[in-house]
């Protein structure tokens, strides 16, 4: 144990873990991580992980500190190090999962040869995917190893220490539309596929969702969720992409973040299911039909505060549009 490396109040010596492991200080082991991370001394946050799990079997309530310093591993250490926590499963409390957490700041090639859970490697390589890295072919995933010439460059979220920094897409500003709303036509897929998108915002927090499919276009499906007043803006297909992953990577104010690469595959979903494709839908055939989709933003009126998304689209091939509006807060 190194005695001299300094923390926020002092050096962090045996004593001083030792005291606060026994007192179940959490602030004060917090202020210890920081300064193993600060000064990358990945064996001594280890030991400290196993300070913290044998005082767990004497009823020391310090489970949330393990999965903080596993969180700081897959976030701040090398491959060698991250790989390791992936492999162990899912947590409960950290800001998102350890595979995303770890791709957002490591290559495939610095994480690969130290995760064996298979689970754990597609997802890995999953959202390096999404971040525009190429997976080596043979990659099993659910999407293509690489992002589609159609695609967006999707925001991806920052992870710091404390939080999560997860930009939206650009987008303009909705302008006041005069319309009337459209004859509800019954599609629980497409309404299904939209909703989908903000699952954890309504099962795991305080979310509400509506969605709805009309005989008409973008801005009457809008009307038919009963907004009393419309404003709504044109979106390109990929900025409707990116949006909508978003919105699909987040958990809200409460939930269980799923995270990017599942973000991309639900909204790859909703495209296939408003342009009624089979799933998994052959990729040139989804960039087809978000080609072919019109896309729109859309508001209330008022203001937009917390989580929300208002999505509108339509097909004028079919007749048919549908529209989303969604919205979580703390």
């Amino acid at each position: 144990m190194r005695e001299d490396l300094e923390g926020e109040t002092g050096p962090t010596t045996p004593d001083r873990i030792a005291d606060a492991v026994e007192s179940t200080d959490t602030d004060e082991l917090l202020r210890i991580i920081d300064g193993f991370c600060q000064a990358r001394e990945w064996d001594e946050l280890l030991n400290l992980r196993h300070r913290c799990a044998e005082a767990l079997t004497r009823g020391r309530q310090l489970w949330g500190v393990d999965e903080h310093i596993r969180y700081r591993l897959a976030l701040e250490a090398p491959g060698s190090w991250a790989g390791p926590v992936i492999d162990e499963g899912p947590t409960q409390f950290t800001l998102g999962s350890l595979a995303e957490t770890a791709s957002s700041t490591k290559t495939w090639a610095e994480l690969e040869p130290h995760i064996h859970l298979e689970t754990a490697r597609r997802t890995v390589a999953a959202e390096r995917a999404v971040r525009g890295e190429m997976m080596p072919e043979g990659t099993d995933l659910e999407l293509p190893r690489h992002l589609q010439h159609w695609e967006p460059s999707y925001p991806a979220p920052v992870f710091r220490s404390d939080r999560v920094d997860a930009p939206t897409p650009d987008l303009a500003e909705p302008k006041p539309i005069e319309t009337a709303a459209a004859e509800i036509v019954d599609d629980p897929g497409g309404t299904a596929a939209l909703e989908s998108l903000v699952h954890p915002w309504i099962t795991e927090s305080n979310g509400v969702v509506s969605a709805v499919c009309v005989d008409g276009d973008g801005p009457s499906a809008v009307a038919a969720l009963g907004a009393p007043q419309i404003e709504v803006a044109p979106l390109d297909g990929p900025t409707a992409l990116a949006w909508m992953a978003w919105a699909a990577s987040t958990g809200g104010a409460h939930g269980r973040r799923p995270g990017l690469a599942a973000g991309r595959a639900a909204a790859w979903f909703v495209v296939s299911e408003l342009s009624d494709l089979d799933w998994p839908a052959d990729p040139d055939q989804v960039g087809a039909g978000l080609e072919r989709l019109r896309w729109w933003r859309w508001s209330a009126g008022g203001s937009e505060t917390g989580w929300t998304i208002q999505i509108a689209a339509d097909d004028p091939e079919s007749g048919l549009a549908w529209a989303l509006g969604a919205q979580d807060a703390l």
